[in-house]
């Protein structure tokens, strides 16, 4: 699926099904470098069962058109917008790592389009470490690298795939390595620069879930704690063992959080 937003042109994933915006609308939001891909499970999962399933590659991302956004601000303000080119009144909103960010920043600066959020590998404060940053200004390969070992959890790093025949460590890589030249340097800037989290967490009033990996080397539990702890009501669940890329390590337990949080 194709739309114009923001006078450019966004690919979207539709979980397998044509989108219908007569159907309560779920949007899921990919993190750093990353493309509407590493939804495709939890995509399928949700348009099979009753929903209208919107997985945007962010601008300069993927197939989508644009340079890429810098800052969470105008990526939320251009996730509002999404939903209305879309048709959709409102949207549940499911974001990763980046787009987690998006996602809790969208539902303070637009809640009249946010009817829930489910925050995945979150933060209070996103820091990126200088060796990443300047590994990403140069477009050097080393910030690949270090996205996709900080990524993992320990079984991931050694196999474990829940779907039969893939390697989550090679395909992460080969993923980040379709980025075009700036884009991970911009999206990880933005999320070094986001200081607004708890500020937007206090103003939700969806309900809402954090999802953690225990052994999260990028994100780790504690920042997460946080934003669940200002979000009022907010569901917390930590899965044991798992690192960053919960959607790839982990994808029923992540269908089974989010889907008991609706």
């Amino acid at each position: 699926m194709r739309l114009i937003v923001d006078e450019k042109e966004v690919f979207i994933a539709t979980g397998g099904r044509e989108f219908d915006p007569a159907l309560p609308a779920i949007v899921f939001l990919h993190g750093a470098g990353m493309d509407h891909s590493v939804w495709a499970l939890l995509a399928r999962a949700f348009a099979s069962h009753g929903l209208g399933v919107l997985a945007p590659d962010f601008p300069g991302h993927g197939r989508s058109a644009g340079a890429p956004l810098t800052s969470i601000a105008a990526l939320a303000d251009w996730t509002a917008a999404l939903i209305a080119a879309a048709g959709a009144r409102a949207a549940r909103l499911v974001g990763h790592s980046m787009g987690s960010l998006v996602a809790l920043e969208t539902a303070a600066r637009h809640r009249e389009s946010v009817t829930a959020l489910g925050l995945i590998a979150t933060a209070a404060e996103m820091r990126v470490s200088d060796d990443l940053l300047d590994a990403a200004k140069a477009d050097d390969h080393a910030a690949v690298d270090m996205i996709s070992l900080w990524g993992y959890g320990y079984h991931a790093t050694i196999g474990g795939s829940e779907a039969p025949g893939l390697w989550m460590l090679g395909g992460a890589e080969r993923l980040l390595e379709r980025a075009r030249p700036g884009v991970i340097f911009a999206d990880l800037s933005a999320c070094n620069d986001y200081r607004d989290a708890l500020a937007a967490a206090a103003k939700v009033t969806v309900p809402s879930i954090v999802i953690q990996g225990s052994r999260d080397l990028m994100t780790p539990a504690k920042g997460g704690k946080a934003i669940a702890a200002a979000i009022p009501g907010c569901r917390l669940t930590v899965l044991e063992g798992a690192g960053h890329m919960l959607m790839t390590e982990r994808p029923d337990q992540v269908l089974v959080a989010l889907r008991g949080a609706s």
